[in-house]
């Protein structure tokens, strides 16, 4: 099974990162809004930005966790495949 970590930009500008086995379901149920307590309830449209697969669950959730954890250059970095500045950008925020 392949486990996808996704980015999401959201209408308010704001960042959405998840992770799921099912990309098409999953951007869908973001779209549609079926929960009304989810980040992305009041913040679509929604656009997705970056998607990484792994063949390993807890890659993963574990890759999931870090971006999360990111603040937005370093994201953004990730969404522009700068992978160069990553290092950097954890540099400059110890």
């Amino acid at each position: 099974m392949l486990y996808t970590v996704y980015i999401l930009e959201c209408a308010d500008m704001s960042y959405y990162v998840g992770v799921t086995n099912d990309i098409d379901r999953r951007l869908w149920e973001h779209q549609s809004g079926i929960d009304h307590q989810a980040y992305t309830y009041r913040r679509r449209p929604l656009k997705l930005v970056i998607q990484e697969h792994f063949q390993d669950v807890n890659q993963a959730i574990a890759f999931e966790k870090q971006v999360k954890g990111w603040r937005r250059a370093k994201k953004e970095a990730l969404i522009n495949r700068q992978w160069h500045l990553l290092p950097e950008l954890s540099q400059r925020y110890r």
